[in-house]
């Protein structure tokens, strides 16, 4: 039993903890989350005052850019990292460069762990379908309105210019990361029951019993 336990502490990142807490105002404290994050074995905090949609990160650039193999950034809630699901696996895909590790305390997701890759899985497969949708919904409108002889959008995306593209972008990915948020009740319950994948086994086969249940 010694044995079994001494295998899955040396299973686990060997570098550093690191925890980032945001607050989208300078009036509002990150002192809660700071409490969380040094009961989950924090040594070091990075504290970051800005609002959840702003591209603005500069503590999160920073740490980033210093964070090494073996790592783990740890966060209370994903919504504390991330502006979108796109936002947060790209991040995540960064720290998968480095060596490093990403874990959400509040959420199934740890990427040390398979449960953890797993449920990163199915966010970037949600995203993916959420981008799809998007897309053909775009495509019906234009279609209806090109059949009744308008100019379908805005001005500004039909003649591509690029500050109404980003802005367009921002919205989007906003938009969809709420969404996402304000339906984790829905989604979440399957995702905590699933099962690692494991070789030959599908997305839909580990989700399977979770979602009969």
């Amino acid at each position: 039993m010694a044995r079994k336990s001494e295998n899955r502490r040396s299973a686990r990142p060997q570098g550093r903890l690191i925890g980032y807490a945001r607050v989208s105002t300078d009036e509002q404290a990150t002192e809660a989350q700071e409490i969380e994050l040094r009961s989950a074995g924090c040594d070091l905090i990075v504290q970051e005052h800005g609002s959840g949609a702003s591209r603005a990160r500069p503590a999160l650039s920073k740490l980033m850019r210093g964070i090494g193999a073996g790592d783990t950034l740890i966060v209370v809630r994903l919504d504390r990292l991330a502006r979108s699901v796109s936002h947060l696996l790209e991040v995540i895909e960064d720290l998968s460069g480095k060596g490093a590790h990403f874990r959400s305390l509040r959420d199934p997701i740890d990427t040390s762990t398979p449960q953890g890759m797993f449920s990163l899985q199915v966010l970037g497969a949600v995203a993916q379908l959420e981008r799809a949708l998007i897309s053909e919904r775009t495509k019906a409108g234009i279609r209806a309105a090109k059949a009744k002889g308008r100019l379908s959008g805005n001005p500004g995306i039909r003649e591509r210019r690029p500050e109404a593209l980003t802005r367009m972008t921002e919205v989007q990915k906003a938009a969809y990361g709420a969404r996402i948020q304000a339906t984790a009740n829905q989604w979440l319950p399957t995702v905590r029951g699933c099962a690692p994948i494991t070789p030959g086994t599908t997305l839909h086969a580990s989700c399977g019993n979770a979602a009969s249940t």
